[in-house]
């Protein structure tokens, strides 16, 4: 039997490993791990240097760009140690949040670069530690981040955080710079520790943000107030949540300005959503509806839920001249959440007959009310044709749909007897484009400061 044969290996160790595969190794790993590995040995000390490696982490969590890096003049690793240093605590939020910011910028700034002009410089860590010593609260990271690189906006119109506007009423909301929000700090009851986060300095109208779990609120949850018109107690505030959390708020807001979901007009941003599904053609006229739900409208107590929709009406371009049309009358079908429907027919739309011939577009904007949370519309205009006076034909207005936003009940409210209170609940929705001959005003009389309830 052949005698095996040893042998004599050295023992394995980094110094004799390749230079390439262990920085390959070195690239999956992340910025902690790889600051940990300069204190494992003096081999890995120098490779964990590599310059490179840390070129994916400053564009990740940083987003610097090359032009910035060349800028500082300084290798990967030292700008990143340099940022880490002043925003280190935001790493989880710095990137999402700069990102929503930078494409917010671009795309305003080729559309209504006014409101860019409005933006304020970011505050510094002290300016949020002093802010937080004045209300007695801690803000979220997430905020301060957003802060950190811009410091809200001046009061002026247009707001950066959308505008509605009707035929008797207008909004739009400022992001709140730092100082000024912390102004608006509230501790009275109904709005325990909320910090408001925007301004309509028409309506008084705020998004508050709790920064404490109480009255029945969650932690960092957004919403908008909406005192209960039925009880006694001036304290009892119910909520349209809006947010979860700073991040998702803005973030989602950011999301439709930019993809386009949110239309702009006038060189304002205007919060109508529209569903791609929402479209009818009828030859060749295109019927499309965006929706809205104004909160400074609507109230829980009593059930009253007010919508507002943007009707696109188009003409093909390839159109033939002849089939120029003008709009003679309108047909509604309104349905709300429990299948009560109701009919409404009038002549024109908003008191106008436009009309429509090849690529011409016509837009116009109506509201409604619900006594329910959620509700749809459909139906027909009728129009005549301008080259054969007696030809009359229908188009469909496709079916859309109006849902209010998810809302929280006033703790107050539980210590409040709403059937001292009841409400017609009868009165239900109605279709707003014969405002002059039909007027429905609730009997309740608005607060200080905001618009009373028509439609």
């Amino acid at each position: 039997m052949a005698a095996s044969v040893e042998l004599d290996l050295p023992p394995l160790s980094l110094e004799l490993l390749p230079t390439d595969p262990l920085l390959l190794i070195l690239s999956f790993l992340d910025y902690k791990d790889l600051m940990s590995c300069c204190y494992v040995s003096r081999r890995l000390n120098q490779l964990s240097n590599h310059d490179p490696l840390w070129r994916r982490h400053c564009k990740k969590y940083w987003l610097l760009s090359e032009a910035e890096k060349s800028r500082r003049n300084k290798s990967w690793k030292a700008i990143f140690i340099d940022i880490y240093a002043d925003l280190g605590r935001y790493i989880q939020y710095y990137s999402t949040l700069k990102k929503a910011w930078d494409d917010l910028e671009k795309y305003l700034l080729q559309r209504c670069p006014r409101m860019i002009s409005s933006l304020k410089e970011s505050v510094q860590e002290e300016d949020l530690d002093a802010i937080e010593a004045q209300i007695g609260c801690k803000l979220p990271d997430d905020y301060r981040c957003s802060f950190r690189i811009h410091n809200g906006q001046k009061l002026v119109v247009p707001g950066l955080m959308g505008s509605m506007a009707l035929s008797n009423h207008y909004r739009s909301e400022d992001l709140l710079d730092i100082d000024t929000a912390a102004g608006g700090f509230q501790q009275r009851r109904g709005l325990k520790q909320c910090l408001p986060l925007t301004f309509c300095i028409h309506t008084g109208l705020s998004q508050y943000m709790a920064l404490e779990s109480v009255e029945g609120r969650s932690c960092y949850e957004i919403f908008y107030q909406c005192p209960d018109q039925m009880a006694r107690n001036p304290s009892a505030i119910d909520m349209f949540i809006t947010g979860s959390s700073y991040l998702e708020w803005f973030t989602t807001y950011v999301n439709n300005v930019v993809t386009g979901g949110y239309p702009i007009i006038r060189d304002q941003i205007f919060r109508y959503v529209h569903d791609k599904d929402c479209v009818a053609t009828t030859g060749d006229i295109t019927v499309s509806v965006s929706t809205s739900f104004l909160p400074e409208l609507s109230s829980v107590h009593p059930p009253h839920y007010f919508f507002t929709y943007r009707i696109r009406i188009e003409m093909s371009k390839d159109a033939l001249p002849e089939k120029a049309c003008q709009l003679d009358s309108r047909y509604w079908r309104i349905t709300n959440a429990k299948g009560d429907v109701e009919e409404v027919q009038g002549p024109g739309v908003v008191g106008e007959f436009p009309i429509i011939s090849p690529g011409r577009v016509y837009e116009y904007t109506s509201c409604t009310t619900f006594a329910t949370t959620s509700g749809y519309m459909e139906g027909y205009y009728t129009f005549h044709c301008l080259y054969y006076k007696d030809k009359f034909f229908n188009v469909t207005i496709p079916r859309f749909h109006m849902v209010c936003p998810t809302f929280k009940v006033s703790t107050a409210c539980m210590e409040t007897n709403h059937n001292e209170y009841a409400m017609d609940e009868d009165e239900d929705s109605t279709d707003t484009d014969d405002y002059e001959d039909r007027c429905r005003i609730l009997d309740i009389p608005a607060p200080s400061g905001r618009c009373p309830r028509q439609t």
